[in-house]
């Protein structure tokens, strides 16, 4: 079936058009599970908790990639429905040069600061060196990375989420084979995992450059394009929240972990690592939903389609709420199996993952909503509140959770923290929709 922006959007349409980028997004989280499963097993805990130390630096730092795909894509779709695809050319063309020149200027600074940075956030002895080995590497393919993040908004656009997935599937398959070959066979530790990392991210990121350079049957093609100061202000505007969401989650990533030191040590860190690893493939449903249906929110936005955004929005609030009762049962139900493929060689630090699996998982009551909210925003070029959503869902309400609940519940207040954090930001996100009902015009009866 082939499905165009401008189609009403059946359940079975948003099924066909959003799976594709939930899938994407589901093995991009994989495959980044995958490292971290080698490096525990094969080069030991502390490697596996530098990884787990740095890693929320590194995401920082691929962040604008997030920003410009986001928020380019809404300003694009929105563009289409405008009824001016040369403009909307024009501006993923822009979009993608910048990127490319943001993402060497920034992996030039990152990997000459690195040792300064891992020091400053509490690393030391054994714990910094394999923290600023594993991160030079990864920084050098930190431009494909930046592109792949981006990529994964513009190929829903371009009307092919499926060729997306499709990228993602061969970079995927492509770190999983060479963490197996690196790490697993040829032992080559840390640098062999970052290593993988890097050529995965070249594919994710490099090839579909060269799909969007030359001619294709997609709505977007790279090539070339002029200055337009506005286009990327209102970009920048748009995917603020996006840009935001994943700063503050970094930052914030940081901040348990210097919490988690504090409490529990080396092991408060490793465990952590596991949650992380495990709520990504968790939060990539979310996401994934998101970033495939924004460019249709975006688009009837654009042509005003105001019957079709009651239709989206309804429809998107219980395909999340039947996922994310689905996601509570699935992770309680899989903590200690999930764990044990982690940490199953030491027992303390088993039972101390599976104890924060049994916090952490009422976490995916309240987060969808959150995740969707922000997006749905920023499909309808209002970045002030997407921004504010993610703001406060990111960084004050996870930062004030975590700094306030450990002192009355010790390490339970940590993994209590975003279970907090997410019930807030869900509360936002209906008080939102609510205000802006009558402006957008998305609540009433749909067909």
């Amino acid at each position: 079936m082939k499905i165009e922006l401008s189609d009403h959007f059946t359940y079975k349409r948003l099924f066909l058009y959003t799976v594709p980028s939930v899938a994407m997004m589901i093995f991009t989280s994989i495959y980044g599970v995958v490292d971290g499963v080698f490096v525990s097993n094969f080069v030991g805990k502390t490697p596996f908790a530098a990884v787990n130390f740095i890693m929320p630096f590194l995401i920082v730092l691929g962040t604008l990639g997030f920003m410009f795909g986001t928020g380019g894509s809404a300003l694009i779709s929105k563009t289409f429905g405008e009824g001016d695809p040369v403009r909307a050319n024009h501006i993923f063309s822009l979009l993608l040069d910048l990127t490319l020149l943001a993402g060497v200027l920034i992996a030039a600074l990152g990997i000459l600061f690195l040792p300064k940075i891992a020091a400053l956030l509490g690393a030391e002895g054994k714990l910094l060196d394999d923290a600023v080995l594993y991160g030079r590497v990864v920084l050098l393919g930190l431009p494909a990375l930046m592109l792949q993040y981006e990529f994964q908004s513009f190929f829903a656009t371009a009307q092919k989420p499926h060729l997306g997935l499709v990228f993602t599937l061969a970079a995927g398959g492509a770190n999983m084979i060479l963490d197996a070959l690196f790490v697993g066979l040829f032992r080559w530790g840390l640098v062999g995992a970052a290593s993988a990392t890097v050529i995965s991210q070249c594919v994710g990121g490099l090839l579909p450059l060269l799909y969007f350079a030359l001619p294709n049957r997609s709505l977007l093609r790279f090539g070339k394009t002029g200055w337009d100061g506005a286009a990327v202000l209102k970009t920048c505007a748009n995917g603020s929240s996006e840009l935001l969401a994943n700063i503050s989650m970094s930052l914030v990533s940081m901040l348990y972990n210097a919490r988690l030191i504090r409490f529990a040590g080396e092991d408060g860190v490793a465990a952590y690592g596991v949650l992380m690893y495990v709520s990504m493939i968790f939060f990539a449903i979310f996401i994934g939903y998101a970033v495939g249906v924004a460019p249709v929110v975006g688009y009837h936005f654009g042509a005003k389609h105001r019957d079709e955004l009651r239709s989206l929005l309804g429809k998107s609030l219980i395909i999340i709420g039947v996922c994310s009762a689905l996601m509570f049962a699935a992770a309680l139900l899989l903590a200690r199996p999930l764990s044990a493929i982690f940490v199953g060689y030491d027992e303390a630090l088993f039972a101390l993952t599976v104890r924060g699996f049994g916090f952490f998982a009422f976490s995916f009551l309240f987060s969808g909503i959150a995740i969707f909210g922000s997006s749905f925003f920023t499909a309808l070029n209002n970045g002030m509140v997407s921004a504010l959503i993610s703001f406060l869902r990111t960084l004050v309400f996870q930062i004030g959770a975590v700094l306030l609940l450990p002192l009355l519940f010790g390490i339970d207040g940590i993994w209590l923290s975003l279970v907090v954090a997410e019930l807030m930001a869900a509360a936002l996100v209906v008080f939102f929709l609510f205000v802006y009902r009558k402006r957008y015009g998305y609540m009433g009866c749909s067909r």
